[in-house]
C-alpha cells in the first residue's frame, strides 16, 4: 500500500481551495438547483424564540442547491462545468439561468412546465459558549429536483459521456423517481468511461434510507465523499469519529462492504470537516487537515474542498 502521511502534498496544499490558473478537465454535476434564502441571527438563539418574533439580520437570496453549489466552486478548477437538474417554470427560472451564464456553467436544466421552483431557507442562530450558531435548513419537499427522471438523464447522455467526471449527491436518493435517474446517470457514465464522484449527503441519510438503497451508488462510484460518522451509522458501526484512529478502524469495513476500489474521502473532526482520510483499497492512504476552523465560513467550504480534491484526483490519475 502506498501510505503517505502529512506533511506530504495534499489537495489542500495543491491545488488548494481557491481555484487554479490552469483549468483542466470537464465536470458535470447532477443535483438540485433552488432559490435559497439565507440569514444569520447575530444576537438571537433559537432556544429564546418562544413566541412570534421580528429579527433584523443580514439576509440574502441566492441561486443554490447541491449541483450549482459544487459547480460554482468547480468552475475555478475545471475547463468546462455543466449542471443538469430539473427546475420549475416561474419568475425565478430566468434568474437561475442567468446565474449559470454568469458563472460560465453549461446549462442542461430540464424545465417542468407549470411547476414552481424549489425554495430553501437556511437560518443560523447566534454563537453560544464559543461555538458556531446552529443551522436550521428548511427545504421544500416537493421541489422539481425530486422528479428528475431517467428520461431527463438519457437526454444528457452525450454530455455525461464527454465529461471527465460526473458528480452526484445523495439528496436525489430520497425520492424514488430521482433515485432511478441517479442510478441511470451512473450507469451511463460507467458505459461511456466517465468517472463517477458521489457525495453521501444528507449527513443523516442513515435515518432516511436503509443501506440497501445507498449501496448501488457506492458500488458504482469511483470517488465517495462522506463524513465518516455518516458511513459508520449507515453500516451500523461505532459512530464516534472525531479522531484518526476511529476513522482508520472504519476503513476495513468499507472495503468489505463495497466492492471495487473507490477512493474514499472521509471527513472527520470536531465538526466532521477539520480532517480528511483519503483511502483506496491496496493504494492510497493519506491524511490531511482541511484548514477549516472557527474563523472559517462553513457555508460553501465543503464544496471548495471537494472541487479541489476532484481536480487533485484527476491530476494524479493523469500523471500515472
Amino acid at each position: 500500500m502506498d501510505i503517505i502521511e502529512t506533511p506530504a502534498r495534499s489537495p489542500v496544499d495543491w491545488p488548494g481551495l481557491d481555484g487554479v490558473p490552469d483549468r483542466r478537465h470537464r465536470l458535470l454535476a447532477i443535483g438540485d438547483v433552488r432559490i435559497e434564502v439565507r440569514a444569520t441571527l447575530p444576537r438571537l438563539r433559537f432556544t429564546e424564540v418562544t413566541r412570534d418574533r421580528l429579527a433584523y439580520a443580514p439576509a440574502q437570496a441566492i441561486v443554490a442547491g447541491t449541483a450549482v453549489n459544487l459547480a460554482r466552486r468547480a468552475a475555478g478548477y475545471f475547463r468546462r462545468v455543466g449542471v443538469l437538474a430539473r427546475v420549475g417554470d416561474d419568475d425565478y427560472t430566468p434568474v437561475i439561468r442567468g446565474e449559470l451564464r454568469r458563472l460560465g456553467l453549461r446549462d442542461l436544466l430540464q424545465v417542468e412546465r407549470g411547476a414552481p421552483n424549489g425554495v430553501t431557507v437556511m437560518l443560523r442562530d447566534a454563537p453560544h459558549d464559543g461555538r458556531r450558531g446552529v443551522r436550521l435548513l428548511v427545504a421544500e419537499e416537493q421541489a422539481p429536483d425530486r422528479r428528475l427522471s431517467e428520461h431527463d438523464v438519457r437526454r444528457a447522455a452525450a454530455e455525461i459521456g464527454r465529461a471527465d467526471v460526473l458528480f452526484l449527491d445523495g439528496y436525489a436518493l430520497l425520492s424514488p423517481v430521482s433515485r432511478s435517474a441517479l442510478r441511470r446517470a451512473a450507469l451511463i457514465a460507467r458505459e461511456r468511461g466517465t468517472l463517477i464522484a458521489f457525495d453521501l449527503v444528507p449527513h443523516d441519510i442513515d435515518a432516511r434510507l436503509p443501506a440497501a438503497e445507498v449501496l448501488p451508488l457506492l458500488r458504482l462510484a469511483d470517488v465517495v465523499i462522506s463524513e465518516a460518522p455518516t458511513l459508520a451509522r449507515l453500516f451500523q458501526r461505532p459512530a464516534t469519529m472525531t479522531g484518526s484512529a476511529e476513522v482508520r478502524a472504519l476503513v476495513p469495513a468499507l472495503d468489505r462492504i463495497v466492492e471495487g476500489r473507490p477512493l474514499w474521502l472521509l471527513r472527520f473532526g470536531a465538526t466532521s470537516l477539520e480532517h480528511v482520510l483519503a483511502h483506496q483499497r491496496d493504494g492510497l492512504l493519506l491524511e490531511y487537515p482541511t484548514g477549516y476552523g472557527a474563523d472559517v465560513e462553513r457555508a460553501g467550504f465543503g464544496d471548495r474542498l471537494a472541487a479541489g480534491e476532484l481536480y487533485w484526483w484527476l491530476a494524479r490519475r493523469s500523471a500515472r
